[in-house]
């Protein structure tokens, strides 16, 4: 009986081809076949480093439903497959999971070479308490879907980190800012690329910098999670606040802005305590 192959899941780097591991261009070099999302952005990384590979084929978000049952019959009948994705850990936001499950449902061993990742490396530099985080990945494109995924984040009290488009970063920091309030964040683009940056501060300020100088690339968001309330902090006292402005004269979402700063709480908690007290007069 002919042994089992292997599935090989091998990060790569994210940006720097330099960012790569012995082990990674080993078992690159070794593979019967290597499955890739785009065979240019392979093809770079090994012939940086002087590695031939016997074979690739595409393996994306397109075809990969289709392409895993052939993948595993070529490992159950003794190749080893390595799939990597354009950058980082396959199955992170990228293909994989397909492949991974198919593997381990046919009884082909998984092994995984670790190496880069973009949400790791950038709440590392994040500033923020790195101990417990969630990782979202990409938010739903449209604003009511993602302003609903927010909302089931908002008491969320480990770390968030977030994947975003540059073409979605202002829309979605907005709809952080309204839902979650002024927390702290930082946002990291083109990590280990030649512009490589981290901005921090309150996501408001982020959401102020990203409508002046547009952030371009690969960007990840990390976020602080939510605060324990303090007890000094009562519906009924932000309702009374928001009130006072209003009656002053500021406009209603101007003063539930205002409140929220200054209480440290999101936008929505105002809103909430405004509704509470209605409902009670």
């Amino acid at each position: 009986m002919m042994a089992r192959g292997r599935l090989i899941l091998c990060a790569t780097p994210i940006g720097n081809l330099e960012d790569v591991t012995l082990r990674s261009l080993r078992v690159l070099g070794e593979a019967n076949i290597v499955a890739c999302e785009d065979t240019r952005r392979i093809r770079k990384l090994l012939t940086h480093h002087g590695v031939q590979t016997k074979k690739l084929v595409l393996y994306n978000e397109t075809n990969e439903r289709r392409r895993s049952p052939g993948l595993v019959a070529k490992m159950s009948a003794g190749d080893t497959i390595v799939l990597v994705t354009d950058a980082g850990m396959p199955g992170l936001s990228d293909p994989g999971y397909r492949l991974v499950r198919a593997s381990v449902e046919a009884g082909v061993a998984v092994e995984v070479v670790p190496g880069p990742t973009a949400a790791i490396s950038a709440l590392a530099v994040s500033g923020l308490p790195p101990a417990r985080f969630v990782f979202e990945g990409f938010l739903p494109r449209k604003s009511g879907e993602r302003r609903r995924r927010l909302e089931e984040l908002r008491e969320e009290q480990r770390t968030l980190v977030f994947y975003e488009s540059p073409h979605r970063i202002e829309d979605t920091l907005g709809d952080m800012t309204e839902v979650l309030g002024p927390r702290p964040a930082a946002l990291a683009r083109e990590l280990t690329k030649l512009h490589e940056e981290v901005r921090r501060g309150t996501l408001t300020e982020l959401l102020e910098g990203a409508r002046s100088v547009h952030p371009r690339g690969e960007i990840v968001l990390v976020v602080g999670g939510a605060l324990r309330r303090d007890r000094d902090v009562v519906p009924e006292e932000l309702a009374r606040a928001a009130q006072d402005l209003m009656d002053s004269g500021v406009e209603r979402r101007a003063a539930m802005q205002e409140v929220a700063r200054e209480a440290g709480v999101s936008k929505r908690d105002v809103f909430d305590a405004l509704l509470e007290a209605k409902g009670e007069t």
